[in-house]
């Protein structure tokens, strides 16, 4: 892959030959971030269990993982617009035929049919402009430019992911808020065809023959046991976000079949969070320049999400057992005191951001590759939250699962001491 030598307009780090690419991926993410946060209660609302609708989440995020996998080198192959287009079209399709046959028809096979193989698209869609940004911007401006693309991410599947809903299924429900989500993804499509395409997206590897592609796909693969810093950063990777997916399963059923708040709350105080990544994930992306990226993941990122996961359960909890003795009493003050977790779990799960970074630099020859691995590493935790909630919820309730994802980053924190990698600048 080709790292460009030449300057690139930015503004605070954000490529602005890019921009649109940026705009496409905060309104498609919207239309996907629809259903994050309320989905798998209403999936038990329509008469399922919880176990079931984990289980539907943990399908759909393998799928994700292996579209994650193949989305790095696949973009190099046919071009990352291309791929971007192939990942626009198959969310549209499967999406529909999700609402009409599965939700629409109360038919748990086609619910785990449907939304499993529309798992396969977002990556296709999202991942790709990771490529493409890696081929536009020189080397030292990958963090900065990856934590304006975890912004536009977070504005899409996060804030207005979260905050449209809570107005909008009031009004026309559940169903009609997730028909509403095609009109954005489909927007979104449509911004990245006409808007990206004279950015430069080539391929490098289009004079391959099939064999050589086929083995550059599966590099994304034997990297992990060709490179062991590939490896131990792919589990920090993994790690990352496993509190965001799986807190998105849980806490809905949590915060509002134990604590009484309304599914409106609930996807406010979600919009809450990622409100924050909108300023935390560009902090960090800079920040991570100027302290070094393993400093950043390590301290702020393993270890603030250990004790902000923590809070986030801790917090609602006590409060809310406070206000029902008497001592405190209004809902609202509940409903505000569940913005620290929330804030807190917004800022330090950004602090990950120069983990793209720290790919690139570890395989400067194989950079499609890496991104690869990176991509495939942030699907399988995508897959492993829901199911590690899959098999925690029934035997140790909510409060199992929020201890397992905090060993887990006590357990990150521990192996970033493994990852060897010279960011340029620094002395490691």
């Amino acid at each position: 892959m080709n790292n460009l030598e030449n300057e690139t307009k930015q503004w605070l780090g954000l490529p602005l030959n890019l921009l649109w690419g940026y705009v496409a991926i905060a309104l498609f993410m919207t239309g996907d971030g629809f259903e994050l946060a309320f989905l798998s209660k209403y999936i038990t609302d329509l008469g399922f269990t919880e176990a079931q609708s984990s289980s539907a989440f943990a399908v759909y995020g393998f799928a994700a993982a292996l579209a994650a996998w193949i989305s790095g080198v696949f973009a190099e192959i046919v071009t990352p617009r291309k791929a971007m287009l192939a990942g626009f079209v198959m969310w549209c399709v499967f999406h529909v035929l999700f609402l009409v046959f599965g939700l629409g028809g109360k038919n748990y096979f086609f619910i785990m049919l449907f939304y499993g193989i529309r798992g396969f698209a977002y990556p296709l869609f999202l991942y790709s402009f990771i490529v493409m940004i890696v081929q536009n911007v020189k080397s030292t401006q990958i963090s900065p430019s990856m934590g304006w693309f975890w912004t536009t991410y977070s504005v899409g599947i996060g804030v207005f992911g979260s905050f449209i809903p809570s107005l909008t299924i009031p009004a026309m429900g559940e169903m009609g808020t997730l028909w509403l989500a095609l009109a954005f993804c489909f927007a979104g499509g449509l911004v990245a065809l006409v808007m990206l395409r004279n950015v430069n997206s080539y391929s490098p590897m289009h004079g391959l023959s099939r064999q050589q592609k086929f083995s550059e796909l599966s590099r994304a693969i034997t990297l992990l046991v060709t490179n062991r810093n590939i490896l131990f950063s792919s589990w920090v990777r993994i790690i990352n976000t496993l509190s965001l997916f799986g807190f998105a399963v849980i806490m809905p059923m949590m915060f509002t079949k134990e604590l009484g708040f309304t599914t409106s709350q609930w996807l406010q105080i979600w919009t809450v969070f990622f409100a924050t990544t909108l300023v935390s994930n560009v902090f960090w992306g800079i920040v991570g320049e100027k302290l070094g990226w393993i400093k950043v993941v390590r301290w702020f990122g393993c270890i603030g999400m250990a004790l902000s996961t923590l809070s986030f359960y801790y917090i609602p909890q006590y409060y809310n057992t406070i206000a029902e003795a008497g001592v405190n009493g209004a809902g609202t003050a509940e409903f505000m005191v569940a913005w620290i977790p929330a804030i807190l779990l917004g800022w330090f799960v950004a602090a990950f951001v120069p983990m793209t970074a720290i790919f690139t630099t570890l395989e400067p020859k194989h950079q499609g590759a890496a991104i690869s691995v990176y991509n495939l590493s942030a699907g399988l935790s995508n897959f492993l939250a829901p199911a590690i909630a899959t098999v925690l919820l029934p035997y140790f309730s909510f409060i199992g699962v929020v201890y397992a994802y905090t060993a887990l980053y006590l357990f990150a924190f521990a192996v970033t001491y493994f990852i060897k990698v010279k960011q340029p600048g620094f002395d490691t």
